[in-house]
């Protein structure tokens, strides 16, 4: 079978990185989407990291045979060198399946190739090589803005963390206090340094490795004015008491969140689960909620699927 025309990518991606690297540069932000798998036949999301470059391959049924499909691969590569003028050796190139329980947290490699990244005047340590995840949600770059922008004199929580960039914005916006949670140590630790990174290391500012799920069942110890809940999808590491399923849990987390909000506070709840569906008639008595997903899709994401966000006041 003929392999896709390379030229059409290669136009695609001259095109869109010309338009997004002039927008980047306006908005004071070195890491962003300049590919969103625009041409089906090169299913690839292709992010700016710096002087680096972040592929991510979504695996797909092809009728590729894995000669061709090795070429395919090959001349993808070939094409973002040639039209991003990139060496071989700034290029990470991952191949994203469908990430169930630990897995999606597993180490690839550990070479701790690490550099810092801007973002709407902060700066974050990413990781391209070590792991599936750089250590930054670029889908979440207007959402963490919107959570800035609340959280002046506020005391905020900040849910299944992961590097805490969550935090590092709430703290940025003026926050009383941070409380950061996540079962990982690596993430956690990354987290902390993040925070330290801009500045933010007083004791107002605490980190917490739990397991969230059963964290937030225990009694309430404190009460907040904006939390962030961020669940993954699905997850059964070892560490924790019970399998996370965001589907199956998500009203028992919000409404245990919900319950450590003071009224009137504010929860952000997201969630890329694709078959995501909210059961608000079992969260509407509790708190005023809207869907907010359109409005946190930032523009260099052609694809308004990436996440779903819902706002919660509490009554």
């Amino acid at each position: 079978m003929p392999l896709p025309d390379f030229d059409i990518f290669a136009n695609r991606l001259r095109k869109m990185a010309r338009h997004y690297d002039k927008w980047a540069r306006r908005k004071g932000i070195t890491c962003y989407r300049i590919y969103d798998a625009d041409v089906p036949e090169f299913p690839l999301a292709v992010d700016r990291y710096g002087q680096y470059l972040h592929v991510a391959e979504y695996r797909r049924d092809h009728p590729l045979s894995q000669e061709e499909y090795q070429l395919w691969r090959s001349g993808c590569r070939a094409v973002m060198q040639e039209v991003l003028e990139l060496p071989a050796d700034q290029i990470f190139y991952k191949e994203r399946e469908q990430q169930k329980g630990r897995s999606q947290y597993e180490k690839r490699d550990d070479r701790q190739q690490e550099f810092e990244v801007q973002e709407n005047g902060l700066t974050f340590i990413v990781n391209l090589r070590d792991y599936l995840d750089t250590g930054l949600f670029l889908d979440h770059r207007i959402t963490r803005e919107m959570a800035r922008e609340l959280a002046d004199g506020k005391d905020t929580l900040n849910l299944f963390a992961y590097t805490g960039s969550f935090s590092v914005y709430m703290a940025a916006g003026g926050a009383s206090s941070t409380t950061t949670i996540d079962l990982s140590n690596t993430y956690l630790d990354w987290a902390k340094r993040n925070m330290e990174r801009n500045g933010f290391t007083g004791r107002e500012h605490q980190f917490l490795r739990e397991d969230v799920k059963e964290w937030l069942a225990r009694p309430a110890v404190a009460s907040y004015d904006l939390i962030i809940l961020d669940p993954p999808t699905f997850s059964n590491s070892k560490a924790m008491e019970d399998i996370l399923d965001v589907q199956r849990d998500h009203v028992e987390l919000i409404t245990a969140c919900l319950h450590r909000l003071r009224p009137g506070g504010i929860l952000f709840f997201s969630t890329n689960f694709r078959k995501f569906r909210l059961d608000e008639v079992a969260l509407s008595p509790l708190a005023g909620i809207r869907d907010i997903s359109s409005a946190t899709i930032p523009q260099d994401f052609r694809n308004k699927k990436i996440h779903y966000c819902w706002k919660m006041v509490k009554e």
